[in-house]
């Protein structure tokens, strides 16, 4: 299998991720990653592309009111493709563009029962928060994940 290739995404990659995303997660999760995301922060989200398509994405903001955090809100890795290192190299060039940005801590979230985001977020040198209750508004509990650079 080829190396994808891994660049900046665009706006109009929001068809390509929405198409997939449901699929790769095995459970709705879409309404998490509205379209406005790659409208207004492809500049710092990326998308992997090999031959065979759409491998992965990675949508991350550098945070407007907190000067040194940037954020990463989703992630996606073709089921086929995972346990290859792509999501590693995904977040390791937002972490190099962060870094870009004067940004010295990363942050992100994800649900408890995502046992596979919360044992990939340790081996990346991410400390783990929570579950932090009511999170995201009543019952909706997040794991929180911090890491310095």
């Amino acid at each position: 299998m080829t190396e994808p290739l891994i660049r900046p995404a665009r706006p109009n990659d929001y068809d390509a991720v929405a198409a997939v995303v449901d699929d790769w997660w095995g459970r709705p999760i879409l309404a998490g990653l509205p379209r406005l995301f790659l409208d207004h922060f492809h500049r710092t989200s990326l998308v992997a592309e090999g031959p065979e398509g759409l491998r992965g994405f990675l949508v991350g903001i550098l945070s407007p009111s907190e000067p040194d955090e940037a954020y990463i809100h989703f992630v996606g890795v073709h089921p086929a493709t995972r346990g290859q290192g792509l999501a590693r190299t995904l977040y390791e060039r937002f972490f190099a563009l962060a870094r870009e940005h004067d940004r010295r801590v990363i942050r992100a979230i994800t649900s408890p029962v995502n046992e596979a985001s919360i044992a990939f977020h340790q081996r990346m040198g991410f400390t783990v928060g929570g579950p932090v209750a009511d999170y995201n508004g009543p019952g909706h509990d997040l794991v929180t994940f911090a890491r310095e650079l």
